[in-house]
Parts: C-alpha cells; sequence; structure tokens
C-alpha cells in the first residue's frame, strides 16, 4: 500500500508520496499445508513520485509531467519505477503532453498487466492556445478499472483546485473530510462535519505543507494503531508550475 496526494492550487502543483514497499509472504509446508500470509516491509526506499520529461535536439524542455503510483507495486516481479523507465523510453515521444500521458500510461500497463491494481495520478501544464496561460491537469488513472479521469475540472468546465489522495486514505480522509452515514431511511446524515479549506486562496507554499502534512500525519497515527504499517520512510515532493518542476524533498543514493 501507499500514500499519494497531489494538491492543486493557483500557484502551482505539489506532488507527495511516502517511500514503502509491503509486500505479502506466503508458502507451504514440506508436506503442502499452505502457510499463514504475512505481511512485512520489504523497503522504505522506493520511488513512488517521478518526473518525466522530453527535451529537443538544442536540450530544451519539450514538457514536463508528474506521474505518482500507488496500489499494487511490483508487477511482473518488478518495481512500477522500473515500468515507468521503460514507458518513457518506449512509448513517450515528443508530440507528448500532460494530456496524452495518462491514457498511454493506463494502455502501457494494461498490455502486460491488465488486472494490475495499481493507480497513477499524472499532473502537469499545457498551453492550450498562444498567447494564453499554461492550464493546469490533474488526472486519476488505474490500470485495471482502465480509468483515465481528470479531477480539477468542475461540471460548469471551470478550472477546480483541491488535493486528491490515494492509497491508505482513511486517516487523512477522516481528517479533512466530514463524515458521512445513512440513516434506516437511506438517507444521507452528516455526523462530523468539516471546516472547509479555501483552496483557491491557498499559497504555494501551504500547498507543500499540508502534502507533507497529510503523509507525515498517516505515518505518524498508524505507528500507534494494531494495523500494517504500510505507508512510511522517506517523503519526497514534487513541485510543477507552468515555469517548470522543482523537486522539494528526494530520496538521493548514498553510502555509508
Amino acid at each position: 500500500m501507499s500514500l499519494v496526494i497531489t494538491t492543486y492550487v493557483p500557484e502551482g502543483i505539489v506532488m507527495a508520496s511516502d517511500s514503502r514497499q509491503s509486500i505479502t509472504i506466503g508458502g507451504k509446508t514440506p508436506e503442502g499445508k499452505e502457510l499463514p500470509k504475512i505481511d512485512t516491509i520489504n523497503s522504505d526506499n522506493v520511488y513512488k513520485t517521478y518526473l518525466l520529461f522530453k527535451k529537443d535536439e538544442k536540450d530544451k524542455l519539450i514538457f514536463e509531467v508528474g506521474v505518482q503510483s500507488f496500489g499494487q507495486e511490483l508487477l511482473g516481479g518488478i518495481s512500477t519505477a522500473s515500468h515507468i523507465k521503460r514507458f518513457v523510453e518506449e512509448e513517450l515521444t515528443r508530440e507528448d503532453n500532460v494530456t496524452t500521458i495518462p491514457r498511454k500510461l493506463v494502455d502501457f500497463f494494461r498490455k502486460n498487466f491488465p488486472e494490475a491494481d495499481t493507480g497513477f495520478h499524472v499532473a502537469g501544464y499545457k498551453k492550450e492556445k498562444e498567447g494564453k496561460a499554461s492550464e493546469p491537469h490533474i488526472y486519476y488513472c488505474h490500470v485495471s478499472k482502465n480509468i483515465v479521469e481528470q479531477k480539477n475540472i468542475k461540471p460548469d468546465g471551470k478550472l477546480a483546485y483541491g488535493a486528491t489522495w490515494s492509497g491508505q486514505a482513511d486517516i487523512i480522509t477522516g481528517l479533512i473530510n466530514p463524515i458521512i452515514v445513512k440513516d434506516p431511511q437511506g438517507k444521507q446524515q452528516v455526523i462530523k462535519p468539516a471546516s472547509p479549506i479555501i483552496w483557491d486562496a491557498m499559497p504555494l507554499q501551504d500547498a507543500i505543507d499540508f502534502s507533507i502534512f497529510a503523509i507525515r500525519t498517516t505515518i505518524d497515527t498508524i505507528r500507534f494503531q494494531a494495523r500494517p504499517k504500510n505507508v512510511g520512510g522517506p517523503i519526497d515532493v514534487l513541485v510543477v508550475t507552468p515555469d517548470g518542476a522543482k523537486w522539494i524533498k528526494k530520496k538521493e543514493l548514498k553510502g555509508e
């Protein structure tokens, strides 16, 4: 399991993720009896946020797009990060942008892993018309469900600002969103209201702080709960704006 969050405000887009890879181990005794399955932590150094880009022959950037992965992490025994590197090398062209990559990404994974319980956030900017400001695009994608859904558009077509999170999302959802249940007649009742967050007025720094808060709070909460510790490790943070992308926090390879 993972926790990834994409926060989109007028100044830019923040993408944050944890680094934990959890696996389920099973087996059989020499007599063929099934052993109980065990959930365990395999690594705290997995990348789940990626910066995809292409340059022209003059080394000028053509596009920069942020991608996050969540859900089933090992596909065919290989990490999602390795598959995404192949995707960039084999599938992306100079004609691609944030609006074409989501569908190509889902189709790439569906070729070999159509039942994968793996999802993605894809985010970036695209200039729709010359002389106009670049517009943000935020997508939620899922492989087995074959979903590509833009998240930052209101029903009337106007831009929406907010945050979308995926993976082990119960803790941050319970903190931020109202709790709604159905009464015996099937009507919805709010049993815990939530004060609103004014996303449209949120500065980029606050969006960074919120994204880190969401993941850090989840890590700290499950530490004390009797449940699988499936969110953890360093927090990676990528910011994408119309002016370009920048890593705020990113794990680096190191030696002792």
